[in-house]
């Protein structure tokens, strides 16, 4: 299983983003993927997961300014932020959920600076 994620960079504050995430060398079996994140000095904290049936979770941090959807014929999670703040500035990392086993990706660093 590997997963690809993609745009992340620099971002100013109040601004927003799009994160995305493809899944493969996979095929039935997912059950949820997420978006998960690191700042310096701190722990991995869930940012958002979506379970494969259409339900969603949020982070109180970032509920109601962002939305975690997902394609499934393409393995495909997505991540929209906006009203972008300092404290969003992490790595963030996708997960996938697949069998019951998590997998994880390598991260991509969102940076919240004017």
């Amino acid at each position: 299983v590997q997963l690809q994620a993609s745009g992340g960079g620099l971002v100013q504050p109040g601004g927003s983003l799009r994160l995305s995430c493809t899944a493969s060398g996979l095929t039935h079996g997912i059950t949820a993927m997420g978006w998960y994140r690191q700042a310096p000095g701190k722990r991995r904290e869930l940012v958002a997961n979506i379970r494969w049936g259409g339900s969603t979770n949020y982070a109180d941090s970032v509920k109601g300014r962002s939305t975690i959807s997902r394609d499934s014929a393409k393995n495909t999670v997505y991540l929209e932020m906006s009203s972008l703040k300092l404290e969003d500035t992490a790595v963030y990392y996708c997960q996938v959920r697949y069998y019951g086993t998590d997998y994880w990706g390598k991260g991509t660093q969102v940076t919240v600076s004017s």
